[in-house]
């Protein structure tokens, strides 16, 4: 049996049954996978582990067409970052398979259970969603986590990774393929619509009797689309306008070397700090300091009145800030700036502009820790700690498809967990109902 993702039967005239078509075969095959037992899906996963490795100059050389072919069209860098693959990536890719692996199976995790006074017994059992669509772009690791979180917690996956990182996905969906295979596990468990472009993903968005979650993981443009047109279920991982507040009791050499670290780590990703708030009491002594450090890391900088004078005192270029630029998730080597006349400052600035992803607060007085992480309400709140943490893999577990702001089940890195339902159990001994 081929691994290849078949073309549509010659009766599927049309992207919508050739979308269909897919996410029914999915539908099938997570059938099997939410029955398999956890030894059999970790084979899968070992085995997949195994060709990223081996196969690593073929997933370079396809990856070096999606990059060669995105510098032709123009392919923002941030974008281009994101996309790029090299030995070192691919083996950190095939790490985080190898730590899904070692976790514990979600299925069929009592969640709580209990004896009713008349003799029944109850249990709230974890099961597998079923079909989980994936829409994301220029992120070839996604292809790899998205799948393997969702073979693990025993569902199919339906993914479109876009145009810009065709070559590799198309390079990687057959490792995956191959690897089910080897197991006795189906291939169509995991399948692209890449061949059908964005009109397959308006199809997708539609299939609510095949696919039962979509998790779009993106721009903001995307997202929105996604949320806006889908009658699928959607799991909204949002943009990460991520704030840093240095509060007046902060240590400020730790502070600033954290703060560097959440911009700098990786300007590209969606844990990136965009904006730093100081305390106005800190701000004589820590913004000429921070400034500097980022300017001298060549980081744009857009500062509020307070932090411009602060700026030009310290002979660093800096612009004046925006009401727009308080919202933008930059993901690249720009920054917002702002002084805070207090710690209700900074969280009413939060309130008003985070898109709710991660914000953390540098402080050394237990307090203004404990009243920032009560009252700042986005998904991660940190205490002394860079926005960078905010990651599946960081948080132990094994990796992520996405990063989720929206407050339904699934809130911050989604993991095994979080792409699980769950269902009642109820054995009795010929209970009838009064």
């Amino acid at each position: 049996m081929s691994t290849e993702v078949e073309s549509p039967s010659a009766s599927a005239t049309d992207v919508r049954d050739a979308v269909h078509e897919v996410a029914g075969r999915a539908k099938q095959a997570a059938r099997a996978l939410a029955t398999a037992p956890r030894e059999v899906k970790d084979a899968a996963l070992g085995a997949l582990a195994e060709a990223l490795v081996a196969e690593t100059p073929r997933i370079v050389a396809a990856n070096a067409e999606d990059l060669e072919r995105g510098e032709r069209t123009g392919l923002a860098a941030n974008l281009a970052d994101r996309l790029r693959l090299d030995p070192p990536r691919i083996e950190a890719i095939a790490g985080a398979v190898r730590e899904i692996v070692g976790l514990p199976d979600p299925v069929g995790e009592v969640v709580r259970g209990s004896t009713l006074p008349n003799g029944l017994r109850l249990r709230q059992v974890r099961v597998p969603m079923g079909v989980i669509g994936m829409v994301y772009e220029a992120r070839p690791n996604v292809t790899i986590d998205a799948a393997s979180l969702a073979l693990k917690s025993g569902n199919a996956a339906v993914l479109r990774g876009g145009s810009a990182a065709e070559s590799t996905n198309t390079v990687l969906v057959d490792l995956i393929r191959q690897a089910l295979q080897s197991v006795g596990l189906p291939a169509d468990a995991v399948a692209t619509i890449d061949p059908w472009g964005r009109e397959g993903v308006q199809h997708l968005m539609r299939a609510r009797s095949l696919v039962d979650l979509l998790v779009p993981r993106g721009g903001a443009g995307l997202i929105r689309t996604v949320v806006e047109n889908s009658t699928v279920p959607v799991i909204e991982t949002g943009t990460g306008n991520c704030h840093v507040f240095v509060d007046a009791s902060a240590d400020q050499a730790m502070a600033l070397e954290v703060t560097l670290n959440a911009k700098l780590r990786r300007t590209s990703v969606c844990n990136a700090a965009e904006t730093l708030l100081v305390h106005a009491s800190a701000a004589d002594t820590f913004l000429p300091a921070a400034l500097t450090a980022l300017a001298e890391q060549g980081v744009r900088i857009h500062a509020d009145a307070r932090a411009l004078a602060a700026a030009e005192a310290a002979g660093v270029k800096a612009e004046p800030a925006t009401e727009d630029d308080w919202y933008t998730e930059y993901l690249a080597a720009e920054i917002a700036v702002g002084v805070v006349d207090d710690l209700t400052g900074a969280i009413e600035h939060i309130r008003t502009y985070s898109s709710g992803h991660t914000e953390a607060i540098l402080t050394s007085d237990l307090r203004s820790a404990e009243r920032f992480t009560a009252e700042v309400d986005s998904a991660v709140v940190a205490v002394n700690a860079s926005t960078a943490f905010t990651d599946g893999g960081q948080f132990g577990l094994g990796a992520e498809v996405g990063i989720s702001t929206q407050k339904l089940h699934a809130r911050g890195p989604m993991g095994l967990a979080e792409l699980t339902s769950t269902k009642w159990i109820v054995n009795g001994d010929g209970h009838t109902r009064p």
